[in-house]
């Protein structure tokens, strides 16, 4: 926790730097919600089939998706919201020509029901 899923427009593959982001994107999260960077994982899903806005092919888009343990308020969840589109911002070169909308849900994983594992293996 958290789990980030990224997904992107294809036509941003080389303009949108995934690893950088999630590299910078990890440390951000940890600060704003009180968490670990050890526990963030960041997975990127290139969108190949979408239509946006009315089709035409200048159109791009990031979405992210944020999901956190549940018990934040509003206020840290809006505050996260608009770190990650800032760290986002900053990942994304120019494409000419393209209109790019970056969207960020941050959602919440119920602490009752939410469950981990993890196995450390011998080298």
């Amino acid at each position: 926790m958290p789990h980030i899923v990224v997904e992107y427009s294809d036509t941003l593959a080389d303009a949108f730097d995934r690893r950088a982001f999630g590299f910078a994107l990890h440390p951000v999260v940890a600060k704003t919600i009180d968490t670990q960077v050890a526990g963030c994982k960041t997975r990127f899903r290139r969108v190949e089939d979408a239509v946006l806005a009315d089709g035409a092919p200048h159109h791009a888009m990031i979405h992210i998706e944020v999901a956190i343990l549940s018990g934040r308020d509003a206020e840290t969840k809006r505050e996260l919201s608009g770190a990650v589109l800032e760290v986002a911002r900053a990942h994304l070169a120019p494409v000419p020509g393209l209109t790019v909308q970056t969207t960020v849900n941050v959602t919440d994983l119920d602490r009752a029901w939410y469950a981990k594992d993890e196995q450390v293996f011998p080298a």
